[in-house]
C-alpha cells in the first residue's frame, strides 16, 4: 500500500516546487505593495515607540497628548516625530493612489516622495542634534524613535525610486510591444492589398 521510491521522490519534488512558488508569490506581492506597507509601518511604528517611551499615568491619552502639545519645546518634546511620520506617509500615499503607470514612472510620485523624505530627514536630524545635545543621556526609546523615522524616510525614497524604475520598464516593454504589433499589422495589411 506504500508508494514506490520514484513516486515518493516525485511527490517531494512537487512539494518543493509548490513551496518555492508560494514563497515567490509572497515576495512578489510584498515588493509590489512596498509603498503601502511602508506607509502603514511608518505611521504605526513611531507612534508605538512614542507611546512606549511615555511613562504610564492615571490621566487619559487625550490629556497626555494635550499636555505634550501645550508644553511643546523643540529641544525636548518628541511628539512631533510621529506627527512628521504620519504627515509624510499621508502625503506619499495620497500621491501614490492618484498616480497611474506614466505618473509613477516620472513625475509626481517620485518627486513628492523625495521632497517629503528629504525635508523630514533634515527636520529629524536637526531635532536629534538638539535633543541629544540638550540632555546628557537619551533613552534607548528616544534613539529608536529617531532611527525609525530616519530609516523610514530613507526607505520611502528607495521604494519610490524602485517603483518608478519598475513602471518605466513596464512602459518601455509596453511601447515595444505596441510598435511590434502595429508593425506586423501594417505588414499584414500591405500583404492583403
Amino acid at each position: 500500500m506504500g508508494f514506490s521510491k520514484e513516486e515518493k521522490t516525485r511527490r517531494i519534488l512537487r512539494g518543493f516546487k509548490t513551496v518555492f512558488f508560494l514563497i515567490t508569490m509572497v515576495i512578489s506581492f510584498l515588493v509590489f505593495s512596498a509603498p503601502v506597507f511602508f506607509v502603514i509601518a511608518d505611521t504605526l511604528l513611531p507612534t508605538a515607540l512614542l507611546s512606549a517611551s511615555i511613562p504610564p499615568s492615571s490621566s487619559s491619552l487625550l490629556k497626555t497628548l494635550c499636555s505634550h502639545f501645550s508644553n511643546y519645546d523643540f529641544r525636548y518634546s518628541l511628539i512631533d516625530i510621529p506627527l512628521i511620520s504620519i504627515i509624510r506617509s499621508a502625503v506619499i500615499i495620497c500621491v501614490y493612489s492618484f498616480c497611474d503607470g506614466p505618473k509613477l514612472s516620472r513625475g509626481p510620485y517620485l518627486g513628492i516622495t523625495m521632497i517629503c523624505s528629504v525635508s523630514s530627514l533634515i527636520f529629524v536630524s536637526l531635532k536629534a542634534s538638539f535633543v541629544f545635545n540638550s540632555s546628557k543621556e537619551g533613552s534607548a526609546m528616544e534613539a529608536a524613535l529617531f532611527i525609525c523615522s530616519l530609516g523610514f524616510a530613507i526607505a520611502h525614497m528607495i521604494v519610490a525610486y524602485r517603483t518608478s524604475c519598475r513602471e518605466r520598464r513596464k512602459l518601455l516593454v509596453y511601447k515595444i510591444d505596441i510598435e511590434a504589433v502595429s508593425f506586423s499589422f501594417l505588414h499584414l495589411v500591405q500583404r492583403c492589398n
